[in-house]
């Protein structure tokens, strides 16, 4: 097996030292088991982000894919994806929001089954620190309504970070260029047939930087999609675009 850990990144600079010590030693960690690369999209930052990971020392194979301009959450995964070639590719926050850490034990319950692993800080075993009370009232409730929605035995809809069988992904649609992907992603990869199994996580506030979220922003993106959900019979996709191609 061989995976691909992609990490998008928007003005991340200050993030970096902690980024290749911690990440660093997770992916050296796995590489004694399985082929391992590093891919970061640099979503337009405007700040020294790409040129301080390439200078960085890596213990395994990495590259560093950049946008031009700032496209969203949802276009950097959608480019980490099309440009990541192994079986298995994991998609983490920058921002130190959950542990590298538990990288190997979310990877480990990816299998032939399993097409996602979502880090699950809503279900009962997982936790919550630190992070403000607007953005976890609007995580924690768009999640639940999800659940009512698409299929109450996962708990947590909205996380990116997740481990997944690339032709899951690569056959999974999403619309958004923003945060909104990575529920879309879950609630058509479930309409779909997949199979998604849930690693309790503590989801914690950043280390480093500001929040990127702009909370009105991602919550009327919330409200179209759960009206799509809606109106779009069972089983059926709510989104459209297949993550086919990407611009750089």
């Amino acid at each position: 097996m061989s995976v691909t850990i992609i990490v998008p990144c928007f003005n991340e600079a200050e993030n970096v030292p902690r980024i290749a010590r911690d990440l660093g030693a997770v992916a050296a960690q796995m590489a004694t088991e399985e082929s391992v690369e590093l891919l970061f999209v640099d979503d337009g930052s405007r700040d020294e982000t790409a040129s301080l990971l390439e200078a960085a020392k890596w213990p395994v194979p990495m590259r560093v894919l950049r946008h031009p301009t700032n496209r969203g959450l949802g276009a950097a995964v959608r480019t980490g994806v099309v440009h990541g070639s192994t079986d298995a590719l994991i998609v983490t926050d920058a921002d130190g929001t959950y542990d590298f850490a538990t990288i190997p034990r979310l990877r480990a319950l990816l299998s032939g089954r399993i097409g996602i692993v979502t880090a699950s800080p809503y279900h009962p075993d997982g936790a919550v620190e630190g992070v403000p009370g607007y953005r976890l009232a609007l995580s924690r409730g768009a999640s639940t309504v999800y659940r009512l929605l698409v299929d109450r035995s996962v708990h947590t809809y909205t996380a990116m970070y997740r481990a997944y069988r690339s032709d899951v992904i690569r056959s999974t649609p999403f619309d958004s260029d923003g945060f909104l992907a990575m529920t879309e992603i879950m609630v058509n990869a479930l309409r779909a047939g997949h199979r998604v199994a849930e690693f309790p996580a503590t989801l914690r506030q950043r280390a480093f930087g500001q929040s990127k979220a702009r909370v009105l922003q991602i919550t009327r993106s919330h409200v179209r999609f759960i009206a799509r959900i809606i109106a779009t019979p069972s089983g059926q996709p709510v989104s459209r675009r297949l993550p086919v191609s990407a611009e750089i």
